[in-house]
């Protein structure tokens, strides 16, 4: 089979020839039709995370040696298992719920692999879906997205279950306040869709790069802004009820400074993106304000099957999603990395 490889950190990814796995155990073969390109990809493929203050996490930290096969929005057909995999749904086609862990601990036997303090998460620690095949510790990670599009299913997998999983976090959800959106790439977008298939209308998103507002506001943003302008604090500051609740998908030093100071008495704000940075955070301020600063990484397996019933069930409105080559796969992560994507891209497999 081939794959698309980081051999190299930093480097463009490479085209290999590698035998086609035969599944063991519980494990189960998947020949994919689709990948989604993720933003996290980028930080994967130079080899590390900023962590602020000069510090970085290096991917050899999570147990990655180069070759390593990224790809962790993997969608395609089942078409063997291991003997202990039990009844599978092998010529169907099923989504893969790519945040697998050891499969022993406590986290993972009560379904939050996503926790895991050992992860072994498709695409990262174990070969993901820039290929042709693709091996899946077990059937639970298989999620049935029938009625989904094939092209649009592989970014629930992440873009989808990723903010789903972090607005979750805001809930209860206020009557009077706003959530604020920070960022309009493919995980914005995919929040106010998702705000919006919870019945939410009071959002704003903010984004540097002018080009993706319009976008934001056709996917259901009643506001929009760039937060670099010098009035954007007292723009969130005046908004009718305040801002009860921020979710950051840039993550980076500017954005959290700015989330945080917005946020009125009682507000939450959630960081799951992965820019890079470090902010100072005042105690006694955090305090009498009652503010919650919360982390949300990914989601849980659950989670995801309620995302696919979200889609399936049409509230859960599409965004823009480009369907290219695998060749292009490296040529996507460069776009990604210079912020030119609107919405997303999903690599065609087969």
């Amino acid at each position: 089979m081939q794959t698309y490889d980081v051999t190299e950190w930093g480097k463009p990814l490479q085209l290999a020839v590698k035998e086609t796995p035969v599944p063991q155990g519980t494990e189960v073969l998947i020949k994919l039709k689709y990948c989604g390109v993720c933003h996290s990809d980028v930080h994967i493929r130079d080899g590390y995370f900023d962590l602020g203050g000069g510090k970085r996490f290096y991917m050899s930290e999570r147990g990655m040696k180069p070759p390593v096969t990224l790809g962790h929005e993997p969608y395609g057909t089942v078409v063997s298992a291991g003997p202990d995999a039990g009844d599978v749904p092998v010529g169907q086609d099923r989504l893969v719920f790519p945040w697998t862990g050891c499969g022993t601990c406590a986290r993972c036997l009560e379904g939050k692999d996503n926790w895991c303090a050992a992860p072994r998460f498709i695409g990262i620690q174990r070969a993901g879906g820039y290929g042709e095949y693709l091996l899946v510790p077990h059937p639970r990670y298989l999620v049935d997205a029938t009625g989904v599009d094939p092209a649009y299913a592989p970014i629930l997998a992440c873009s989808g279950l990723t903010t789903y999983s972090a607005i979750n976090k805001l809930k209860p959800f206020s009557k009077d306040g706003w959530t604020v959106i920070m960022g309009a790439g493919g995980l914005g977008l995919m929040a106010v869709a998702m705000l919006r298939a919870m019945g939410e209308t009071r959002i704003v998103c903010c984004d540097i790069d002018a080009s993706k507002l319009g976008p934001a506001k056709e996917a259901g943003a009643a506001e929009v802004m760039n937060p670099a302008d010098a009035d954007s604090l007292a723009k969130l500051q005046a908004l009718p009820g305040g801002v009860a609740g921020v979710v950051d998908l840039v993550g980076a030093a500017q954005t959290a400074q700015l989330g945080l100071a917005a946020l009125r008495k009682g507000g939450r704000y959630v960081v799951v993106g992965l820019f890079g940075g470090e902010i100072p955070v005042s105690l006694v301020p955090m305090a009498q304000r009652a503010i919650t600063l919360q982390g949300s990484y990914v989601g849980d397996v659950q989670e995801l099957r309620e995302v696919v019933a979200l889609a399936q069930s049409g509230k859960l409105k599409p965004i823009p999603v480009e369907t290219r080559p695998a060749s292009e796969i490296s040529r996507t992560l460069d776009e990604l990395k210079a912020g030119t994507v609107i919405g997303r891209v999903v690599a065609a497999m087969a």
